[in-house]
């Protein structure tokens, strides 16, 4: 996916069609030259990434993604590459200004038109061609059908190398949930202009997008800062205004005592882990309660931790005393006996400060759904899909399951973690912050104890639960991009995340 370091809002695609208007309006400029700033923005990333060895096989469609197609096509031509342009319909079913940019192609090269109807005479496409895909843009409002569709066919089963336009052609901006896959285009590559669509960051829509990147065309800046989304990305620069400078004269009491719930007979790693992160984390203090066949291990493992021993090495009971803590972690690997399940109960209507649930946690949530409005304010869930899906009820599809995160947020009023490839932060609020940071290494056991470790450290250094939230997993994908750096993602596992939260942290400051 995209990697960027300045804030991106995430908006709807009616709300990228009236910040285009308003543009147009208050810059002022023309359709066509606005038109003309996304092809010109477009045909560099494209120079950067092929030459002009690659022959180029262009298909542009009736509407302003075609019209931008077709900008791209002349300016490429104009650079020596080989291009063929395939027009799917021409006359008075053309925008305005996909038909100016037809005329001013003409000059250059005519355009192969295609005729609705003849759907069995496509061009061949060459092994070595570079497609570039501009056949609709995201004003698509049903699934793709007939002749366009099976133009979408036959350019999926042919070309080796696919580069969209804003958004592959037949994907929706935002719900996909009634859309027909076979008729979407299935880019290797997608150059979206200014922003990225929601859909980019739902899991099985990287069959469609590709690798993704957002190239900026200078859109109207108070029109963007003025209209509200409820989605902005999670990145270096919004993580780097959240983070609060350590004073010189601060000491361990200064940043906080967090309690760590985690681990039992046979499964310390969990424990281990979650009490590394917070420790590497930056909270003063970390309490690390555990059986007491696990204490050497703790103490082994993280002598920087101060240990609790729990009575029973088979379940977790109660802790006497929470008040000298300010964030508690629950979960890893505690199991869900009965006496547990009692025993989160009490730790849920006893606290006041925020829990981060986790892991075994969620499982005796997901059981006793009536403890959700119990949880104390501030409160932190971190389930990866199953786990949320035991929470809130199955979902078919990762957008279904992200709205039910978002109502599930709103209606208990707190903080949602939903992690994955594209983890989504929901608050209480009705906002969503979606991650930018992480790699598919991640995807190992232990790295959710992680997460959890680190998020209830910053909340203990008296961070917000959201911005605690927010650097958490920012830090914490970031670490693993890092990791990645030495390693590779067959061989990353959780601790190397760990290692380099200082490395993390640094960047983030920009200290290299």
């Amino acid at each position: 996916m995209g990697r960027n370091t300045f804030l991106m809002k995430v908006f709807s695609s009616l709300q990228v069609r009236e910040i285009d208007k308003l543009t147009i309006e208050n810059e002022p400029v023309t359709s066509i030259n606005l038109m003309e700033r996304a092809s010109v923005k477009f045909t560099q990333w494209f120079t950067r990434k092929f030459d002009s060895s690659y022959p180029v096989v262009v298909f542009a469609g009736p509407g302003n993604n075609g019209g931008d197609a077709l900008g791209i096509s002349r300016m490429l031509i104009e650079r020596k590459y080989q291009v063929l342009v395939y027009q799917l319909s021409t006359g008075p079913s053309l925008s305005l200004d996909c038909a100016i940019n037809l005329e001013r192609l003409k000059t250059y090269t005519n355009p192969i038109i295609l005729e609705p109807g003849k759907m069995g005479e496509f061009p061949t496409i060459e092994p070595g061609a570079v497609v570039i895909d501009g056949i609709f843009g995201s004003g698509l409002n049903r699934p793709v059908e007939g002749t366009a569709a099976a133009l979408i066919q036959h350019v999926n089963r042919n070309a080796r190398t696919i580069v969209s336009v804003d958004i592959p052609s037949g994907l929706f901006g935002e719900d996909n949930r009634s859309n027909i896959p076979e008729n979407i285009i299935k880019a290797n590559f997608t150059v979206s202009f200014e922003f990225p669509f929601l859909s980019f960051f739902m899991s099985g829509n990287e069959l469609f997008t590709g690798q993704w990147e957002v190239v900026p065309i200078g859109l109207h800046k108070d029109s963007i800062d003025n209209t509200d989304s409820l989605y902005v990305t999670i990145n270096a620069e919004n993580i780097r205004d959240l983070l609060i400078p350590r004073k010189k004269y601060s000491h361990k009491g200064s940043y906080g005592h967090a309690l760590v719930i985690a681990g039992r007979t046979g499964m310390m790693g969990a424990a281990v882990l979650a009490a590394r992160s917070c420790l590497r984390g930056g909270a003063g203090l970390t309490t690390v309660c555990v059986p007491q066949s696990g204490m050497d291990i703790l103490q082994i493992a993280a002598p920087e931790a101060l240990t609790l021993a729990r009575k029973s090495d088979a379940f977790f009971d109660e802790v006497s005393d929470l008040s000298i803590y300010q964030a508690i972690a629950c979960g890893p690997a505690i199991g869900t006996s009965v006496e547990t399940a009692a025993a989160l109960h009490k730790l849920i209507v006893s606290a006041k400060v925020p829990l981060v649930l986790d892991a075994d946690a969620l499982t005796l949530l997901s059981e006793h759904e009536e403890w959700i409005d119990q949880l104390p304010k501030g409160s932190v869930l971190t389930p990866h899909p199953k786990e949320f899906d035991r929470l809130a009820g199955a979902s078919a599809d990762m957008y279904s399951r992200h709205l039910k995160q978002l109502e599930f947020a709103k209606k208990h009023k707190i903080l949602v973690v939903l992690k994955g490839a594209n983890t989504i932060v929901s608050s209480g609020e009705g906002k969503s912050y979606i991650n930018t940071s992480g790699n598919p290494g991640m995807a190992t056991g232990g790295t959710g104890d992680v997460l959890t470790g680190l998020v209830t450290s910053m909340i203990a250094q008296g961070y917000s639960s959201l911005d605690a939230t927010l650097i958490g997993v920012f830090i914490h994908g970031l670490a693993g991009d890092i990791a990645l750096q030495t390693s590779s993602v067959e061989s990353l596992i959780a601790g190397d995340l760990i290692d380099n939260f200082g490395s993390a942290f640094r960047q983030v400051k920009g200290q290299g």
